[in-house]
């Protein structure tokens, strides 16, 4: 009899368990939306963990499956939301219509994961438009131009030392692993004024603690995805995304950083020295605390380090294997080193059509978001979804996908997606970064504020890779590239490996 009774008992909390893991997968279908049929706990991301297709697969998939709906329903796990396939009504909600989608679901418990609670990205409605004003400044032209000596001299280190290796020297190399340490040293000197060279200094402590905090591993993306979906969980067994050595190690950099400049008189045009100067002048409640500056500055970090390097380790893999590509861009670095007479400028790399070309397809094919978000603080009427529909009112509390990497691959917009082609973008690159259908920076006024410091960055390690090397295949490259299906963010599976040797044909001129 207690036997029967453990299993009846047992069925029925296995019943409830399941009810409330489904009890909303009947959502889209009452309210007459397209959607793909989810799987229990697990919802529409089924496929991408049990690593049957990647996540950029899933979202290409998703975003083909109705082609001729505006939006159409996603369950992300049991949660129902809704992606937003039409680019007029991705800039109703993101621009028009801000004040009804202001936010990102991205947040955090601020005491199970401060680092990202606290940063830009996951902050909210007033707090996050203080932020963003005290912010901006750091990102002006202006400043872009006062950080471009710094990042110059970082990217010209790195060009001479692939250029100057020997031929009984590895010239292969793992491109991730290599780049990263340039925007490492780039982010180390111009957002925490630390000078390291990590190429030659591979072990120091600022690259080593910078790439173990940013390298989201499989354990890492469980914390994550339970620090996001099950605080509780998360609070109960101390589960945090970072280990506390990385929060203590970046909270003592930045405290360091500002007692050593209020010490000395140091002046530096970085992120740091515009949060130091709102000290005293935001009024109660608004002031940033040094955890808040800490927030900012490994948000600043984080992106910059592991999605720029991401993305440069695509574009120059790209060009490395498309011979054609690869001398209109050596031939354009000629002509600038020529014109200027060797001293390069920020006015004279800003002014490279081809550069940037590459640049953009690069983010066009291979965007680090995949998708984008925002949350309804407001009920917001969309538009019938195909002609005869009715309309749909969005609720309050409801998140909408905006699905990057699916339209910046549909052929409507961009002719054969999955052909690396810059020239899609030479003739007028400034508005074709502008247009609707692009969207790696994000769109509205929730736009990634480091994107003219990411776009130079890319530039100038880029124009001195190729001034001084010639990249090619070599037999661990994988051509055409395959996405890994271990990670959320977008990967190679075998990784992004090419030659690199001094460059064969007309030498740049040397500065």
């Amino acid at each position: 009899m207690g036997y029967w009774l453990i299993i009846a008992v047992v069925m029925a909390v296995l019943a409830v368990v399941y009810h409330r893991a489904t009890r909303s997968f009947c959502f889209f279908e009452k309210r007459g939306i397209p959607y793909v049929k989810p799987v229990p706990f697990l919802g529409n991301l089924w496929e991408v963990f049990l690593r049957q297709i990647s996540f950029a697969e899933l979202a290409e998939k998703l975003y083909n499956v109705y082609p001729e709906s505006k939006y159409v329903g996603f369950f992300e796990f049991s949660t129902p939301l809704l992606v937003i396939r039409d680019l007029d009504l991705i800039k109703s909600i993101t621009m028009k219509n801000f004040d009804h989608f202001p936010n990102h679901k991205m947040a955090f418990n601020p005491d199970v994961e401060p680092l990202f609670s606290k940063n830009l990205f996951s902050l909210c409605n007033e707090r996050w438009r203080e932020v963003r004003t005290i912010l901006t400044p750091a990102f002006t032209s202006s400043k872009m131009k006062s950080m471009f000596a710094l990042m110059r001299d970082c990217a010209k280190e790195y060009g001479d030392y692939f250029a100057s290796l020997s031929a009984d020297q590895s010239r292969e190399f793992e491109l991730k692993d290599a780049f990263t340490r340039y925007t490492n040293d780039v982010i180390a000197t111009c957002a925490f004024g630390i000078d390291v060279n990590s190429m030659r200094n591979p072990k120091n402590t600022f690259y080593v603690y910078g790439r173990e905090a940013t390298n989201f591993g499989k354990s890492k993306a469980l914390r994550f995805f339970a620090a996001r979906y099950f605080p509780w969980l998360c609070r109960l067994f101390g589960i945090k995304i970072f280990e506390q050595k990385f929060t203590d190690f970046f909270k003592d950099v930045i405290a360091s950083t500002i007692k050593a400049r209020d010490a000395n008189g140091i002046v530096r045009p970085d992120m740091i020295q515009l949060m130091m100067e709102t000290r005293g002048k935001l009024g109660p409640g608004k002031e940033l605390t040094i955890e808040e500056m800490t927030a900012q500055a490994f948000n600043f970090f984080f992106g910059g380090l592991e999605s720029v390097a991401t993305l440069v380790c695509f574009a120059a893999y790209m060009v490395g294997i498309g011979d054609e590509v690869q001398k209109k861009l050596q031939n354009e670095i000629d002509k600038v080193f020529e014109d200027c007479n060797g001293q390069v400028t920020y006015e004279a790399i800003n002014s490279m059509k081809y550069l940037e070309a590459v640049i953009l397809e690069s983010l066009r094919m291979f965007p680090i978001a995949l998708f984008t978000d925002r949350v309804c603080v407001k009920p917001f009427e969309l538009p019938p979804r195909v002609p005869g529909a009715k309309p749909y009112v969005v609720q309050r509390d409801d998140c909408v996908w905006i699905p990057i990497y699916g339209i910046q691959h549909d052929p409507q917009y961009y002719p054969e997606p999955k052909k690396f082609n810059p020239d899609r973008f030479y003739d007028d690159p400034k508005q074709m970064a502008n247009c609707p259908s692009f969207l790696s920076f994000g769109v509205g006024p929730r736009m990634c504020i480091g994107n003219k410091f990411a776009l130079l960055q890319m530039k100038v390690f880029l124009f001195y890779i190729f001034a001084k090397c010639d990249l090619a295949p070599c037999a661990k490259s994988c051509i055409p590239l395959k996405l890994e299906t271990k990670s959320f963010a977008i990967m190679p599976e075998d990784g992004l490996w090419l030659k690199i040797e001094p460059r064969n044909a007309k030498k740049a001129m040397p500065e």
